[in-house]
């Protein structure tokens, strides 16, 4: 039996979980292979919490705990004029992947999204990682464009 429960930042145990979840993800190639910094885990849920726009769920396996998380947060559709929500991190659990849990994290936010009034979900995935890409596509996501002669949008990145 599977649950997909809303984070409660001040939650002992919804905190520790977040944690582990995404370090285990943040330790995976796909996502960068290495532990998230101690500095991060000690900040992060308190980091969010102040953050209304930052708001996740966690998949709990009723022998097992925590197996899978999603991280949301809220940014604003200009040419829209409301908001959009980035479906940040997306972690499944080894030995949980391929059973729909990621699935159900989106749908888990999809839902929180409309109640919020956005527009729509985004996310970026490695072009590598075919078994995220095969799972985004299942739930009815695309690569975005505009114009098809223009291309496909780009996720890219300058360090502050």
């Amino acid at each position: 039996m599977l649950r997909i429960e809303a984070v409660n930042y001040e939650n002992s145990e919804h905190a520790a979980a977040l944690i582990e979840l995404l370090d285990h993800y943040a330790q995976d190639p796909m996502g960068g292979g290495e532990a998230l910094p101690a500095a991060t885990k000690a900040t992060l849920i308190s980091e969010m919490a102040a953050r209304h726009t930052v708001y996740s769920f966690i998949a709990w396996h009723e022998t097992d705990g925590a197996v899978g998380l999603i991280n949301c947060v809220e940014g604003f559709s200009t040419f829209a004029a409301k908001p959009v929500c980035n479906l940040h991190d997306i972690a499944v659990r080894d030995g949980y992947r391929g059973q729909n849990i990621g699935q159900k994290l989106i749908a888990a936010a999809a839902e929180k999204a409309k109640q919020r009034g956005c527009v729509k979900l985004t996310l970026e995935v490695l072009s590598g990682n075919e078994p995220a890409r095969l799972a985004y596509l299942k739930f009815g996501f695309k690569p975005y464009q505009l114009d098809p002669g223009m291309g496909q949008a780009e996720f890219w990145e300058f360090k502050l």
